[in-house]
C-alpha cells in the first residue's frame, strides 16, 4: 500500500541498543559468578571465548556515558542467572545484585530506559548437568530466580523480556555452543524442554505483574515472515508449515496461552510431544504479557516437500541456517533479496510485513528488541571506522518501520543489535555489530578502548530526528 502522508514515529518512542550479558560482560568468573552452559560448552577454536568478551563488568560507567552521547532513550541487556544465584538454586550472590544495581542506577542517572532480558541463553552450568531444561525442576528454579530480580529491580526497571529466541535454542540447539560429549538432545527431548520453557515463562510473567504492578513483561523470540517459493498452492503450505513450527507455534503459547492446532498435530504425528499436565494448561491461559519483543534478521523463502532426504539440504549459514525437514518444508532460494557476506538475508520490507502479521495476530505493542548487520570492521590508522553499509542496512530498516507504523501497527521501540561491538556466538571478533567499536582482536586484548564508528554519529542524529531519515545531513 502506498500512503499519501506517513506516520511519524511516536515521541516517546524507543530508540535504543541491545546486547546479551554473555557476550559483553566477561568477568566469567569474578565475584561470586559461576560457570553458564555458553562458558563451559565447545566453541569454535579460532575465535574468541566469552571469558573477558568486552569487558562491559569493569567498563560499565563509560560504556553508559557513551550510550548516553548516543542519545539512547533506551538500553536492553541481560541478566546473568550465573552472577545472581550462581548454583542456579541457593544463595543470592550480593555482588551480583551490586553489580546491577550500580549499571541500572547508572542508565536512570542519564534517563536512559533499562529493558531487562531475564533469559538470554545461559543457563547455570550446575543446572545443566543436573538436567537442564529437560527437567522441570528448573522451572521452579528459574521462578525463584525471577523473584529475586522483580524483588530488587522492580522498582527501577518497567520493561522485562522471559527467554530470549526460546525458538532459536529448540530448533537449532547447538547454536550457542556444543556440550562436551559432543551429543545434542534428540527432538523429542527438545520438545520437553520447550514445554518447560513456557511454563517458566508464564509463571515469570504471573509473577512480574504480582511483584511489579507497573512493569511490563512479554516474550522475546527470533520472528520472521516465509514467502513460498512459486505460486505452487504446494509451496505456499509448506511455507506455512515452516512459519507456524518456527514462529507462530511459539508466539501463540506465550501469548494465546495454548498451543498451536498445526504445531501440535506435527508434535503428535513426529511422536514428539511433551508431556503436559492438566495444571500446566492454566498457568498458561494466565501468564497475559503485556507487549511483545521481536529480534529480526531476515526472511526466509521454502518449497514443497519432496519427501525424501533432499528436503533436508541447507540454504544460507550462520544462525540464520535453514536445515529443511522431510515431509515438512524444503529451503529455497529468494533471487529479490541481499545477502551479508555471512549469506544473511537482507529484507528490509520482510520486517514490514512481520511486524504487520504479528500485530493483526495478537493486537499487542511489538518492540524490536534485536535487527543488524555482523560485519568485519576495520579500525582505520586514524581510530575512525567507516561502516557505510551498517547505516544503509538500518537506514533501510528504519523506512520500512516507519511504513509499518502508518499501516497501523503499534511499535514501541528499536533496540539493533549491537549498540556496542559484543563477541559473535560463532565469529568471535570477526563479525562485529555494534556503533561503537572495542579495540580488541581474537585472543590479543589490546587496549580495549571504546571507538565511536561512523554509524554511532549517524545513528545519534536519527535519534535527534524521532527517526525521520529526511531530516539527516
Amino acid at each position: 500500500m502506498l500512503y499519501k502522508t506517513l506516520k511519524p514515529f511516536p515521541q516517546n518512542f524507543l530508540w535504543g541498543g541491545s546486547t546479551s550479558a554473555y557476550q559483553f560482560e566477561g568477568a566469567w568468573d569474578e565475584d561470586g559468578k559461576s560457570p553458564s552452559i555458553v562458558d563451559m560448552y565447545c566453541h569454535p577454536e579460532d575465535v574468541a571465548d566469552f571469558k573477558v568478551a568486552s569487558d562491559h563488568y569493569h567498563h560499565y560507567k563509560e560504556d553508559v556515558r557513551l550510550f548516553a552521547e548516543l542519545g539512547l532513550k533506551a538500553y536492553r541487556f541481560s541478566i546473568a542467572w550465573t552472577r545472581i544465584i550462581p548454583d542456579g538454586i541457593g544463595d543470592v550472590n550480593q555482588q551480583g545484585l551490586d553489580f546491577y544495581h550500580n549499571l541500572i542506577d547508572e542508565l536512570k542517572r542519564y534517563d536512559i530506559e533499562p529493558i531487562v532480558t531475564l533469559y538470554h541463553f545461559d543457563l547455570p552450568y550446575k543446572l545443566d548437568k543436573q538436567g537442564g531444561w529437560s527437567e522441570r525442576s528448573t522451572i521452579d528454579a528459574f521462578v525463584r530466580y525471577t523473584e529475586v530480580l522483580f524483588q530488587n529491580f522492580g522498582e527501577k526497571v518497567k520493561y522485562w523480556l522471559t527467554i530470549n529466541e526460546q525458538n532459536t535454542m529448540i530448533l537449532h540447539p547447538g547454536a550457542i555452543g556444543v556440550p562436551e560429549n559432543g551429543k545434542l538432545p534428540d527432538k523429542k527431548t527438545l520438545y520437553q524442554q520447550n514445554h518447560h520453557m513456557f511454563i517458566a515463562q508464564a509463571k515469570a510473567m504471573q509473577l512480574c505483574h504480582t511483584l511489579c504492578p507497573n512493569a511490563k513483561i512479554g516474550p522475546a523470540l527470533n520472528i520472521t515472515s516465509m514467502y513460498a517459493e512459486t505460486c505452487r498452492p504446494e509451496d505456499a503450505i509448506a511455507a506455512h508449515n515452516w512459519e507456524t513450527i518456527r514462529c507462530s507455534s511459539f508466539l501463540d503459547t506465550a501469548i494465546l496461552g495454548r498451543y498451536n492446532a498445526l504445531f501440535l498435530s506435527y508434535l503428535q504425528d513426529r511422536g514428539l510431544c511433551p508431556t503436559i499436565l492438566a495444571e500446566d494448561l492454566v498457568v498458561l491461559k494466565n501468564a497475559q504479557p503485556d507487549f511483545i519483543a521481536m529480534n529480526y534478521y531476515s526472511t526466509a523463502t521454502i518449497a514443497a516437500s519432496k519427501g525424501n532426504a533432499s528436503d533436508i539440504s541447507a540454504r544460507a549459514g550462520d544462525q540464520q541456517i535453514m536445515l529443511g525437514e522431510q515431509g515438512v518444508y524444503r529451503a529455497a532460494e529468494n533471487p529479490f533479496v541481499d545477502k551479508t557476506a555471512y549469506g544473511w538475508v537482507i529484507d528490509p520490507i520482510g520486517l514490514r510485513l512481520t511486524l504487520r502479521k504479528v500485530y493483526e495476530r495478537y493486537n499487542l505493542p511489538i518492540l524490536i528488541t534485536e535487527n543488524g548487520i555482523g560485519a568485519p570492521d576495520k579500525l582505520n590508522a586514524d581510530n575512525t571506522v567507516n561502516d557505510d553499509y551498517r547505516i544503509d542496512f538500518i537506514s533501510q530498516h528504519i523506512t520500512q518501520m516507519q511504513l509499518a507504523i502508518t499501516d497501523g501497527v503499534e511499535l514501541i521501540g528499536y533496540c539493533p543489535w549491537s549498540v556496542i561491538d559484543v563477541v559473535s556466538t560463532h565469529q568471535g571478533y570477526g563479525k562485529r555489530y555494534g556503533f561503537i567499536y572495542v579495540n580488541r582482536g581474537e585472543f590479543d586484548l589490546k587496549d580495549m578502548k571504546r571507538i565511536k564508528k561512523k554509524s554511532y554519529f549517524w545513528y545519534q542524529k536519527l535519534i535527534k530526528a524521532n527517526g525521520q531519515l529526511d531530516k539527516l545531513t
